[in-house]
């Protein structure tokens, strides 16, 4: 293939992974994610209170929250205002809670919430992707105040999870599209996995395009070897606070 328009010489590379772990903020986890151009910061918060239909239940709860801030964007992004979120933002912060809860055991976290905070400051493409990624780390960095963790189970954490973007442009798959790649794109796919090789979800559409079952065979093997990098970046970051065996 011919040099990538951000200048990276192969079709299966990741953009460039930066993750900073010594970010200020009171919560107990904090991290920010460079991919690339894009930057998200991700913060992990416990409550006592759980939402009201787990009351009583003896189980926790993950959720998520996203939001691109004003100035991530040009011409700049209007903040959400009265509790009022768009579609785009409600769908993403769904996903990133959907995937959070997939590697915790609720039960074993007791009656509290976890609530993950994504702020997007700089979007160029992969804003969920980076945030699902990220939000791992600062909710590992979260549990670790709780004095119920175990490290020697892992409990409540069953896996790590991370994600990435793949798509078809002209007429190739690309790993990790930035937004100059995204608006381009055939067909355009995020898929979050876990560490030990489990899907959690595959969002995947044709952009006024179709794909073939074997176009869908390599989009999903280019996706399993980025989520493989970025696992490892993972555990890079988090050292010896990894909290999972090494598989």
């Amino acid at each position: 293939m011919t040099t990538r328009h951000d200048g990276r010489t192969s079709s299966t590379a990741l953009r460039p992974v930066r993750i900073e772990r010594e970010v200020p903020g009171a919560a107990p986890g904090k991290v920010q994610v460079h991919a690339g151009e894009t930057v998200v910061l991700c913060t992990a918060s416990v409550s006592a209170e759980v939402p009201p239909w787990l009351a009583g239940a003896g189980k926790g709860w993950v959720t998520a929250e996203y939001n691109m801030l004003p100035g991530s964007t040009s011409p700049r992004k209007r903040r959400d205002r009265s509790g009022k979120l768009d579609g785009r933002t409600s769908e993403i912060q769904r996903l990133i809670g959907r995937s959070l809860r997939a590697v915790v055991d609720l039960q074993a976290l007791g009656e509290r919430m976890i609530t993950v905070d994504c702020d997007v400051l700089q979007a160029d493409g992969g804003t969920r992707t980076a945030s699902i990624t990220g939000g791992f780390i600062a909710l590992v960095e979260a549990l670790r105040g709780l004095p119920e963790l175990d490290p020697a189970t892992c409990r409540p954490l069953s896996d790590s999870v991370a994600a990435v973007s793949v798509g078809i442009v002209a007429g190739e798959i690309l790993l990790d599209l930035d937004y100059h790649e995204d608006v381009g794109a055939d067909v355009d796919m995020n898929i979050v996995m876990t560490g030990g090789g489990q899907f959690v979800e595959v969002q995947g559409c044709g952009e006024e395009a179709t794909f073939s079952a074997d176009q869908l065979t390599g989009l999903v093997a280019v996706a399993q070897q980025g989520v493989a990098e970025l696992t490892q970046l993972q555990r890079k970051a988090l050292g010896p606070q990894w909290p999972l065996p090494v598989l």
